[in-house]
């Protein structure tokens, strides 16, 4: 070294050794910090730092994604974390080095990747593309979703889901393999057992709330709640009588229903459409008044008088005196189960949802028969409450005011 090179360095404050010492020798793996000196087609040349050498990055190996325009993504004069992939050229002193910022991108993703897996934690990405068999989504690095991983249903055509952003979890990772593996059914899955919980706990017996026919069964109909289904039997659908939910549900129809009972160890919840409709014998005064005349249908034949229903749910007592103006022994002799009949209103009492009715009040009288319609107390003798709400004392009042009435 000559007396001026080592004034040289002496005026800068270091020496020759000083400045051999901070050039270090690059090998392949190492990760090193590079200016870009320049771009021409469609690479980087790039200056390694602290080794005097050159390094070449291609498009390729700038970016995770795909890179049209080279100069979107980098500037001549940025500096930048690079990992040697091999070497170029013989020249070992002023030899070139193939370099990549992807691939030490990547090794990040993947390393914050593998720490959200262990910590249990989701990842969203966008899904750029369909392919035989699920989705291919850009997490930083590829990520496979298969297709029974999309949904909790079956999903025939896949091409919507191209562009959207998901949630996923992360179901397996192998980044020497460059493998993922995500389910977007497994964050619905989650969703809904938490809502399902949630509603568990929010709702109670005598809470009335709206939900949506999802299935139809010849027992029920199991509404949506908005998280779990609830079974309103057939029995809880109307005050009138159902054969079959479908006669009167669709799927998909808006409801409200009232909550029967919760058990939130089994996941089960009943309800009752009818309860959030008003009874049968709701407004029964206004709607068969004394006196009235309403068409019923002939329910139940009794030995002491028939059931007519005359409203859905509302059935009358026909006292086998107010049949006809003839004496028959049963009233088997003039009417059928199922005949439409004209009654008319004797009394109403909707407290005890009872209406006596009458048939012949409605026919006129032979003049030559008397006394006819007077009831015979041996007529109730085989009497028995079924729980219509009549008694027999009831009946033969019933019987004699109205011929008194008359």
């Amino acid at each position: 070294m000559t007396e001026f090179e080592n004034n040289n360095f002496a005026e800068n404050g270091e020496t020759m050794e000083d400045a051999l010492n901070a050039v270090h020798d690059v090998k392949v793996g190492d990760i090193v910090k590079g200016e870009v000196l320049a771009i021409e087609d469609r690479q980087a040349i790039v200056g390694i730092e602290g080794t005097g050498v050159e390094g070449v990055a291609p498009a390729k190996e700038l970016s995770t994604l795909p890179v049209e325009d080279i100069n979107e993504i980098i500037k001549v004069g940025d500096v930048l974390d690079f990992v040697v992939i091999s070497s170029i050229g013989d020249d070992k002193e002023n030899g070139s080095y193939l370099l990549s910022k992807r691939r030490l991108d990547a090794k990040k993703v993947w390393e914050d990747i593998e720490e959200k897996y262990q910590n249990g934690e989701t990842v969203e990405a966008p899904v750029t593309n369909v392919v035989k068999g699920g989705l291919v989504v850009d997490v930083g690095v590829r990520g496979f979703v298969p297709a029974s991983m999309v949904e909790d249903y079956f999903v025939d055509d896949f091409n919507d889901y191209k562009g959207r952003t998901l949630e996923f979890k992360i179901i397996e990772i192998e980044p020497s393999e460059n493998r993922l593996i995500l389910s977007h059914k497994a964050i619905v899955e989650e969703e809904k057992e938490k809502k399902k919980e949630e509603l568990l706990n929010s709702i109670s017996e005598g809470d009335v709330i709206e939900g949506t026919v999802a299935r139809l069964t010849n027992f029920g109909a199991f509404i949506d709640l908005g998280g779990i289904d609830g079974l309103v039997h057939v029995s809880e659908i109307s005050h009138a009588h159902v054969a079959k939910p479908s006669d009167v549900l669709s799927v998909g129809d808006k409801v409200n229903v009232a909550v029967l009972s919760v058990a939130p160890a089994t996941e089960r919840v009943s309800l009752s459409i009818k309860d959030t409709l008003p009874g049968p014998w709701t407004n029964i005064e206004e709607k068969a008044p004394k006196g009235s005349v309403l068409e019923g249908t002939v329910k139940r034949l009794t030995s002491f008088g028939a059931f007519v229903e005359v409203f859905p749910g509302v059935e009358g007592l026909v006292h086998i005196s107010q049949i006809s103006h003839k004496h028959i022994a049963t009233p088997h002799e003039v009417l059928t189960e199922g005949e439409q009949v004209q009654v008319k209103v004797l009394d109403v009492n909707p407290d005890e949802h009872r209406i006596a009715l009458s048939i012949k009040s409605l026919e006129e009288q032979p003049e030559t028969e008397e006394n006819q319609d007077e009831p015979d107390p041996e007529d109730y003798q085989n009497f028995e409450d079924d729980g219509s709400g009549f008694t027999m004392g009831d009946i033969l009042g019933e019987a004699l005011n109205e011929d008194d009435e008359q």
